[in-house]
């Protein structure tokens, strides 16, 4: 991969726990910020999935089972604001992506490793006030819908404070990836190099830098409302509450993709090495990263098919909305076109990977049903949308995150976790996950409306069925993160690259110096050169 070889004497105490809170807190080594993010993130995850839990466990009989219909309101709406705005959206490129960036691209650092440091601390500073909407028992959704969220000010006021707060993190997050990724890859990393979760990290900065400000203003606009009284979306004082929801999805929706991009370039990542062949069409995965960024622009208004728009924009918002499945689909090809006659190995990565793969097909293909006019006016707001997000972003971001934490574990701390606990962790996500979740497809085919406290006592073996796979689901989590966080202190010491990558990150020790080079290598080598010497170039895209 390139005229750099790692060595075993470099300082491997960039993480050195003993240094304490201060120490790590005013870090700028773009390694620890990643770590710092990911172990806050994981809090807020365990946070929102207690509170997930407690929406099953009120589900699982028709009428009231542990807590009244305020609190079931409260309940939910916790839960989607913490795992939306402090975990999911943060998600890989703060964690994965902050920690393995510099050192795919041979960098020493992000372009700006203070601006890195103010992001976490505005992350956490947001994660702070979002507490207090805890307290005040906020109860509007996530989606804080207008009016009823100028109807409810504190709590709201408190958790618009906190998105706004993350959505400035991630802005500068965003700005520092580009200005990293055009100017410090390092000699012979040219753009048809790159490796590809390098490439959907570049295409999710670009989303974060464009986007997130449209819901910065949102929200503001929204805390204003509910402050100073402004008629902006309140109907009674000349708002309308459509235009929230048009200004709030032109951003959630490209926000999908700041999501699931990440989880796709590690797919990427994790295929090759696993089946021992060179990624099938590098250049056409490149091309679809960017076009799924592009395009990710222009179908927010299937959101709002039943909202009240005139038909030719529907006919224009469902033929863009399926338009945005080619460059997925393309991608879907692609991996599977690796896997073909490839040597597949059945690590937990690849286990993870693979399953990206299955659960993203079936989040595409319902959603397929979404983007039709005529079976959205059936399906919208019902539990089928419940179960394609999930299948989206639990099947998609956070499978893709778990695919990458396992990849990357023992470059990251330099130690392995228990492969046999970890293939049994992920069976328990896999088959929790689609345990909780294909019930609600058939929930919301027979027109079971989604945020109900109640419903009637027909539904009640399906829900049943999906807070028992919830509650699996939530055991395979306690096993994996188990497994991990085991491992990070007392796991088998690991190689250098004991996975045989040719991507740069493995030429570093595990896990890497404090600098992450002694000098900056020089690379010679596509990433993907797996096979024939031959092949090499003629996969490389130049």
């Amino acid at each position: 991969m390139s005229a750099y070889a790692a060595t075993d004497d470099h300082d491997h105490n960039y993480i050195n726990w003993e240094k304490g809170f201060w120490s790590w807190w005013m870090s700028i080594d773009h390694k620890r910020i990643g770590l710092m993010y990911l172990g806050t993130m994981l809090m807020f995850f365990a946070i929102g999935g207690f509170f997930a839990l407690l929406v099953r466990i009120e589900l699982f009989t028709p009428g009231e089972t542990i807590m009244g219909a305020a609190d079931y309101n409260t309940a939910f709406t916790l839960h989607g604001v913490v795992m939306i705005f402090l975990f999911i959206v943060p998600g890989i490129p703060a964690t994965l992506g902050n920690f393995l960036l510099p050192l795919m691209i041979g960098a020493k650092d992000v372009a700006f490793p203070r601006l890195n440091r103010l992001s976490y601390w505005l992350y956490v500073l947001s994660g702070g006030v979002a507490v207090l909407a805890i307290v005040f028992r906020l109860d509007t959704g996530w989606t804080f819908y207008a009016p009823y969220s100028v109807q409810n000010s504190t709590a709201v006021v408190a958790a618009t404070t906190a998105a706004f707060l993350g959505g400035f993190a991630s802005i500068l997050t965003g700005v520092n990836f580009l200005v990293t990724i055009h100017n410090m890859r390092a000699p012979g990393m040219h753009w048809g190099r790159l490796p590809l979760f390098v490439w959907t990290l570049y295409a999710t900065a670009i989303l974060q830098v464009v986007a997130t400000p449209v819901i910065g203003i949102t929200l503001l606009l929204l805390i204003l409302e509910n402050v100073f009284g402004l008629g902006v979306f309140d109907p009674d004082l000349g708002g309308d509450p459509v235009l929230f929801e048009h200004m709030f999805w032109f951003y959630s929706h490209p926000v999908v993709y700041i999501m699931i991009l990440p989880a796709m370039g590690i797919v990427s990542e994790i295929i090759p090495v696993f089946s021992r062949k060179p990624i099938f069409g590098y250049r056409a995965i490149v091309y679809a990263s960017v076009g799924i960024a592009a395009i990710s622009f222009l179908v927010w208004g299937h959101h709002m098919f039943v909202a009240g728009m005139a038909n030719l924009t529907r006919y224009i918002f469902s033929f863009l909305t399926f338009f945005v499945a080619v460059p997925t689909a393309v991608k879907v090809f692609n991996w599977i076109s690796t896997l073909y006659k490839g040597s597949v190995t059945w690590d937990s990565p690849m286990l993870y990977a693979l399953s990206f793969v299955f659960l993203f097909l079936i989040a595409g293909c319902t959603g397929i049903h979404l983007a039709t006019l005529s079976t959205d006016a059936h399906y919208h707001d019902t539990y089928f949308v419940v179960a394609h997000f999930h299948y989206t972003i639990q099947g998609g971001a956070v499978i893709g995150l778990l695919g990458g934490l396992h990849f990357w574990f023992s470059k990251m701390f330099g130690r392995m976790y228990n492969e046999k606990l970890a293939k049994v962790g992920w069976l328990f996500l896999f088959i929790g996950f689609n345990g909780a979740f294909l019930p609600m497809f058939i929930l919301g085919m027979e027109g079971m409306p989604r945020r109900y406290f109640d419903y009637p006592v027909e539904f009640t073996t399906l829900h049943q069925m999906a807070t028992i796979g919830a509650f699996v689901n939530g055991l395979g989590y306690l096993f994996v993160f188990g497994n991990l966080g085991y491992a990070v202190f007392r796991g088998k010491k690991a190689g250098t690259n004991p996975y045989e990558s040719l991507s740069l990150e493995w030429q570093t020790p595990s896990p890497p110096a404090h600098d992450n080079w002694e000098t900056i290598p020089i690379v010679t080598d596509w990433t993907y050169g797996y096979g024939k010497p031959e092949d090499d170039e003629s996969h490389a895209g130049h």
